[in-house]
């Protein structure tokens, strides 16, 4: 009874955990990392397609991005989204492949993406406390089915899975705030 539920709270808080690193992935922290671009989207043939689906990124050097298009008639297209997007890139377009020059990090700027990061944190921690809060509330609701002793223990395990992801959503902060801060 309590498995699947268990199982369930480990698929979500997983899931939690996954998209907190795929965002934390998608910010500038000075160095070239393809999944920055992972947000953009690019009209290609009147759709809107990811811009991963219109060529290669690559990262010849530390700080720079390459994007070859499959079609070289897409280059205006890309080179439009990432001007358009919030990454404050600027593209430069040599006629075959754009590339994108990432600019080093002032303390200022670290420190500010540093608080973006903890931001998301935050917001992770408080989707795996929504997702607590849903498993207990089923757990209590069966209580006809099983003794009150059940109930505590079944949400003493509760709390000891969300407190471990919690220190997982920690470690990963940890992690991607030592990489922003490291000059």
């Amino acid at each position: 009874m309590f498995k699947d539920l268990m199982k369930t709270l480990e698929e979500k808080m997983g899931k939690t955990i996954h998209n907190l690193e795929a965002e934390l992935a998608t910010l500038k922290a000075g160095r070239a990392n393809p999944s920055m671009l992972d947000r953009i989207e690019v009209e290609y043939y009147g759709s809107m397609v990811p811009i991963s689906q219109v060529g290669n990124i690559s990262t010849p050097e530390p700080r720079i991005l390459m994007i070859t298009p499959w079609e070289k008639s897409a280059l205006k297209a890309i080179e439009k989204a990432i001007n358009m997007s919030d990454l404050n890139l600027n593209p430069n377009n040599d006629g075959s492949v754009i590339r994108l020059i990432i600019p080093e990090l002032t303390e200022e700027t670290r420190k500010n993406l540093v608080k973006v990061v903890h931001k998301k944190g935050e917001e992770a921690k408080i989707a795996i406390r929504s997702i607590r809060r849903d498993v207990i509330e089923k757990i209590k609701a069966m209580k006809k089915e099983i003794s009150e002793d059940e109930i505590k223990k079944g949400e003493e395990d509760v709390q000891k899975k969300v407190d471990e992801y919690v220190k997982k959503v920690d470690s990963v902060l940890q992690a991607k705030e030592k990489e922003i801060m490291t000059v």
